[in-house]
C-alpha cells in the first residue's frame, strides 16, 4: 500500500460513487485485456464467484462436482451452497488436480470440474478441456438446465484465486477454459482487500453481454439494472427478475485493483519471481528439499505461494520443522490441509487414505513467506532458519 493507492482510493471518496460505478466497470475491462478473456464481471470475493458461476449453470441437489482434495474449503464448500454432492479427487506431485482422478470420478450426475492453480501454478487445462470433450464423456452428460444444454457437457471451472498472471503456452490464466474465478483478497498477489472476478471465455453460441447482463442481475438480488445503470435520466425503475445475491464490486475496491493491475506484470510478478529464484537457487543443493516447479517450457507461476518439501520425513516432523524455524523468528506456513481432513469433510465421509498424493503433499510441504516488501536479506534469514532447523530435527 502506497501513496498512489492511497490517491486513487481518496479520489473514490470524493468522486461521489463509493459502490459498484464507473471505476469497478473500468476494472472489468481493464481485467478482460490483460487475461484476454472475453468478458469479466467483478464481485465481492472469489468465493462469491464460483458460486454464481455454478448456480448460473444450474447445479442443484442430485448434481456431482469434482474438486481436488488439496485447495482451500471455499472450492468446495460452494457446492456444499449449492445442494450438490463435493466429489474430492486426488491431486499430482505439483498439487494440481489428477487427470486420471478426474476421468474415474466422472458420472452422468457430473455438471462441473473445478480445478484448481495451487500457488498460482496453471493446471494441464488442455488435457482437461479435451476430456469434457470425449464422445464418451459427453455421451454421460444429462444436460438439464438452458445453459447445460446449450453446452451439452462438464463445465471447466477454474479456482484460479492464486494464479492472476500464470501462463499456459503463452495465454495467460483466465482465457485457458470456460470460466476463470479470480481472488483479490488481502494475501492474493493482486488486491482490492475483498473481492474477486469471474471471467468468461465459453465457446459459440454462448451471448457473452448477455450472460453479463445476467450475471450483474443476479450478484445484485435480481435487479434488472445496477446502481449506475439507474442514475441515468429516467432509469429509477427496474425490475426484480430473481431471488438473486449479494455479490457486486465497489468502486473503492476497484480502486485499489486499478493501481495494482497497471504495475502487475512489470513490478509485483518482477519482484515475487526473484524471491522464487532466491529460494531456488538457494535450497537446490539440498538432497532433503524439494523445490517447487514455478517455470517450464509451458508453464509460468504467478509466483503465489512457494511451496518447499522436505524429502522423507512424517508430518510430525514437518511440525516440529515449523515450530525450530517459528523459534527463529521466521514465520511460515502450511498450504493447505487437504479437505477430506478437516472435520466437516470427515464428518460427511471422506477418507485421506482414498487421496495418498495429497496426503503425501500435505505432509512434508512448508510455504515460505513471499511478498513484495521482503527483502534480499530477509529471504536469506528465512533461508538459513529453514536450514537449520531441518537439521536440528532431522539430521541432514
Amino acid at each position: 500500500m502506497d501513496q498512489r493507492i492511497v490517491d486513487e482510493v481518496v479520489d473514490t471518496l470524493y468522486s461521489g460513487w463509493i459502490t459498484t460505478g464507473p471505476k469497478t466497470k473500468k476494472f472489468e475491462k481493464l481485467l478482460s485485456a490483460y487475461g484476454g478473456q472475453r468478458i469479466t464481471l467483478c464481485v465481492s470475493s472469489a468465493s462469491a464467484g464460483l458460486e454464481l458461476m455454478l448456480r448460473w449453470y444450474g447445479v442443484k441437489a442430485g448434481d456431482e462436482v469434482i474438486v481436488p482434495a488439496y485447495t482451500y474449503s471455499a472450492t468446495a464448500n460452494v457446492v456444499v451452497h449449492c445442494g450438490a454432492k463435493v466429489v474430492f479427487v486426488d491431486v499430482g506431485a505439483d498439487f494440481n488436480i489428477s487427470l486420471e482422478s478426474i476421468e474415474k470420478a466422472i458420472t452422468p450426475r457430473t455438471k462441473v470440474i473445478m480445478p484448481v492453480d495451487i500457488a498460482g501454478w496453471p493446471c494441464d487445462y488442455d488435457s482437461i478441456n479435451a476430456l469434457v470433450k470425449k464422445p464418451e464423456i459427453q455421451h454421460l452428460f444429462q444436460a438439464e438446465s438452458k445453459e447445460q444444454h446449450i453446452l451439452n457437457r462438464i463445465l471447466v471451472l477454474s479456482d484460479a484465486a492464486h494464479s492472476i498472471g500464470g501462463q499456459y503456452h503463452g495465454k495467460r490464466v483466465g482465457n485457458l477454459t470456460d470460466i476463470t474465478v479470480y481472488s483479490f483478497h488481502a494475501v492474493k498477489n493482486l488486491t482490492t482487500a475483498e473481492g474477486g472476478a469471474v471471467c468468461l471465455n465459453l465457446p459459440e453460441p454462448f451471448d457473452h453481454d448477455a450472460i453479463y447482463r445476467a450475471l450483474n442481475a443476479k450478484s445484485l438480488h435480481g435487479q434488472t439494472k445496477d446502481a449506475l445503470a439507474k442514475t441515468q435520466v429516467g432509469g429509477w425503475r427496474y425490475d426484480i427478475i430473481e431471488p438473486g445475491y449479494k455479490f457486486n464490486m465497489t468502486d473503492i475496491q476497484a480502486s485499489i485493483g486499478l493501481v495494482e493491475l497497471s504495475r502487475y506484470e512489470g513490478d509485483m510478478l518482477v519482484r515475487r519471481k526473484q524471491i522464487f529464484d532466491r529460494y531456488a537457487s538457494a535450497f537446490s543443493s539440498y538432497k532433503w528439499a524439494q523445490v517447487p516447479e514455478y517455470e517450464s517450457h509451458n508453464k509460468r507461476s504467478s509466483y503465489h505461494v512457494f511451496l518447499l518439501r522436505i524429502r522423507g520425513i512424517s508430518e510430525a516432523q514437518r511440525d516440529q520443522v515449523i515450530r525450530e524455524i517459528f523459534s527463529r523468528e521466521v514465520a511460515v506456513n502450511v498450504h493447505f490441509v487437504p479437505l477430506p481432513m478437516m472435520t466437516y469433510y470427515r464428518n460427511e465421509g471422506y477418507q485421506i487414505k482414498d487421496y495418498p498424493v495429497a496426503y503425501d503433499n500435505f505432509s512434508r510441504e512448508i510455504s515460505l513467506p513471499v511478498y513484495y516488501d521482503l527483502t534480499d536479506e530477509m529471504a536469506d534469514t528465512v533461508v538459513e532458519a529453514v536450514e537449520a532447523s531441518v537439521m536440528t530435527i532431522i539430521g541432514v
